[in-house]
């Protein structure tokens, strides 16, 4: 795996570590101040950051290598470098 390939892998796995984190803080807090039976729509978020990181994941597999050359190419024209 190439260094841009685990990077945007390392983002991603923390991004979705944080997510179940805050989502685990707001659990806590939404139980304290309610039903237990009630408990909103926590799980769904949790579930959508988790769907969405294994999507991400298995696109950069599948495609890596255009990832790579579009995030490069875009950074060159923003930065200017290359010429």
């Amino acid at each position: 795996m190439t260094r841009l390939a685990q990077t945007m892998t390392l983002w991603t796995t923390v991004a979705m570590l944080r997510a179940l984190s805050l989502a685990d803080r707001a659990r806590g807090r939404a139980a304290a101040s309610r039903d237990e039976d009630d408990r909103g729509d926590v799980p769904g978020w949790v579930m959508i950051t988790v769907m969405t990181a294994i999507v991400t994941i298995a696109l950069l597999a599948v495609f890596q290598e255009q990832v790579e050359t579009a995030v490069r190419n875009a950074f060159e024209s923003v930065t200017g470098a290359g010429k």
